[in-house]
C-alpha cells in the first residue's frame, strides 16, 4: 500500500489538475474569478505592481448537428452508367471529394457517408452550424473537376519567390502552374498497380483525344512537374521523365498502399463524376438543438445529484469520497472532450450520462466488499485492501466487456452511434481511474486516524481498528 506522504501528493496533484481542467472546460467562469483576483490585487499596495493574471481564451465545446443546428442532406447517386464492379469505388471517391469540399467551405466536423447497395446508393451529408445552407448545397452539388496543369515559363523564379514569401511572411504566393486543355473528361480510369520492387504506383489511362493532349503537354514539360488538381486544389505534381505516348502514364512516389488507394479514388472521382440529386433537406434549428442540450444537461445534473445523495446515504463516508471522485471525474471528462475537440452530439451526451452512472459502479463493488470484511471482524486496512482485491476482477471484466461493445459500435455504427460509443469509452476509462486511484487515495488518508474507528461512518456495526 502506498504511504501517506505519497497519497497526499497524489491527492494534491489530482485536485490541482481538477482546477486546471475546470478552468479549461469553463473559461467564462474562470475569467470571472481571474478578473476578481486582478481587481482585488490592485487594491492592495504590496501586490499592486505585480502583473495581472491573463484571461483564458473563451472557446466553447464543439457541438454536433443535433445540438448546434444545421442541415441534413440526402443525395441520390446515379450509378447507371458505371459498371457494377466500380460502384463502391465511385461512391468512395465521391464521398472523399464532397468531404474535402465542405471542409474547404469552413464547416466544422462534417459527417459524410454513404448508404445502400447497388445502383440505389445514397450520399448523406450533415453540416453543423451552417448559416448559408443554399451556398453549401450549391458547392456540394458541383461535379468534381479534375485538371492537369503545366508549369509556367518562369516556374523556377516563381518557386523561389514563393519560398521567400514563406520565409519572411511578406508578399503574396503566386500560382506556378497554368491550366491546360487536359481535364478529367479525357481520363478513362486510374488504377493502383505495383512496380517491380513491389511499391504502389498509380496508372493513368486516357482516351484517344486525351492521349494526344497528354503527349503534347509532356513534350513541353520534360524534367518539370505536371500538377494534378481536383476541385482547384493540388493533389500531386509528379516530375515528367520523358514524352509519354499511347495515353498511358504512371505516377510513382513514396506512397503507402492506403495513400495510393485514396489518390486513385480521387482521380476516378474527377474522371468518372457520379451525378447526384438532392432528394431531401432537413433543417435543424439552433433553438431545437439548444433545447435538447438543456434538457440533457438537466437530466445529467439531476442524475449526478441523485447518485451523490444515494452514495452518501447508503455508504456514508465512503459515499462522500465517491461523490468527490465523481465530481473530479466529470471535470476530467469535460476537459478531454474540449481539449481534443471531440464533437458532442445528443447521443454523446447520453453516453456521458450513462458513463456517470457506471463511474460509481466500481465504488459500489469496492465499498460493499469492504463493508462485509469490516463486519467479519477485519481491521480497516485489511478490509480496504481486501475490498479492492476482491472487487477488481468484477470491475475489470465488466468494464472491458463494455469497452469491447463500445468499440464495436464505434467501428460498425453510423455517425449517430459513434458519438455515443466514443463518449462512453472515454467515460469508462476515466471511471476506472476514478475508482482505483482517487477513491483509494481518500480511503488511505483515513488509515490510522480516529475516523476508521467510527463504525457508523463505514456502515459496519463493529470492526477492529488497524
Amino acid at each position: 500500500m502506498q504511504t501517506k506522504a505519497q497519497t497526499y501528493w497524489i491527492l494534491a496533484t489530482l485536485l490541482l489538475l481538477g482546477v486546471v481542467a475546470f478552468m479549461v472546460s469553463f473559461p467564462v467562469v474562470a475569467n470571472r474569478a481571474i478578473e476578481r483576483v486582478n481587481t482585488g490585487k490592485d487594491k492592495i499596495s504590496i501586490l499592486k505592481n505585480l502583473p495581472s493574471l491573463p484571461s483564458l481564451a473563451e472557446t466553447s465545446f464543439r457541438l454536433g448537428l443535433d445540438l448546434q443546428g444545421g442541415i441534413h442532406l440526402v443525395y441520390g447517386a446515379d450509378l447507371s452508367l458505371i459498371p457494377s464492379s466500380e460502384h463502391d469505388q465511385a461512391m468512395h471517391g465521391l464521398r472523399d471529394v464532397i468531404e474535402r469540399r465542405v471542409n474547404l467551405f469552413g464547416i466544422t466536423e462534417p459527417v459524410v457517408h454513404t448508404e445502400g447497395t447497388g445502383e440505389t446508393q445514397r450520399l448523406i451529408v450533415e453540416l453543423a452550424g451552417v448559416t448559408e445552407p443554399g451556398h453549401a448545397i450549391e458547392i456540394i452539388g458541383q461535379t468534381p473537376f479534375l485538371e492537369f496543369r503545366e508549369p509556367k515559363k518562369d516556374y523556377d523564379e516563381i518557386v523561389a519567390r514563393n519560398f521567400e514569401v514563406f520565409e519572411t511572411g511578406e508578399g503574396e504566393v503566386e500560382e506556378p502552374f497554368i491550366q491546360t486543355l487536359l481535364t478529367g473528361r479525357y481520363l478513362e480510369r486510374a488504377e493502383l498497380v505495383f512496380d517491380q520492387a513491389g511499391r504502389p504506383t498509380i496508372s493513368l489511362v486516357f482516351d484517344r483525344e486525351g492521349a494526344t493532349l497528354f503527349e503534347e503537354i509532356t513534350s513541353r514539360t520534360i524534367g518539370k512537374p505536371l500538377a494534378i488538381y481536383l476541385d482547384h486544389q493540388p493533389l500531386q505534381a509528379p516530375i515528367v521523365q520523358d514524352v509519354i505516348t499511347g495515353g498511358k502514364a504512371q505516377i510513382s512516389g513514396s506512397y503507402t498502399v492506403p495513400e495510393a488507394q485514396k489518390l486513385v479514388r480521387e482521380l476516378n472521382a474527377g474522371a468518372l463524376p457520379v451525378p447526384i440529386t438532392l432528394l431531401s433537406q432537413q433543417n435543424v434549428g439552433a433553438t431545437l438543438g439548444m433545447s435538447s442540450l438543456r434538457q440533457s444537461l438537466y437530466a445529467g445534473v439531476m442524475g449526478v445529484l441523485v447518485l451523490m445523495i444515494f452514495m452518501t446515504a447508503f455508504y456514508r463516508l465512503p459515499g462522500v469520497f465517491a461523490s468527490v471522485a465523481l465530481l473530479l471525474y466529470i471535470v476530467f471528462l469535460l476537459f478531454v472532450l474540449k481539449f481534443f475537440s471531440i464533437t458532442l452530439t445528443l447521443a454523446g451526451v447520453a453516453g456521458i450520462i450513462l458513463s456517470i452512472g457506471m463511474a460509481v459502479d466500481a465504488n459500489v463493488l469496492i465499498f460493499s466488499r469492504m463493508r462485509e470484511e469490516l463486519r467479519a471482524g477485519m481491521n480497516f486496512t485489511q478490509s480496504m485492501e481486501e475490498g479492492f482485491r476482491r472487487a477488481w476482477p468484477s470491475i475489470r471484466d465488466g468494464n472491458i466487456t463494455t469497452l469491447l461493445v463500445a468499440f464495436i459500435l464505434f467501428w460498425f455504427g453510423s455517425a449517430f452511434v459513434k458519438g455515443f460509443a466514443l463518449t462512453l469509452s472515454i467515460g469508462i476509462l476515466l471511471s476506472m481511474f476514478s475508482a482505483i486511484v482517487i477513491t483509494r487515495s481518500f480511503l488511505i488518508v483515513c488509515v490510522g486516524t480516529s475516523l476508521e474507528r467510527i463504525s457508523f461512518l463505514w456502515g459496519a456495526s463493529s470492526h477492529k481498528s488497524a
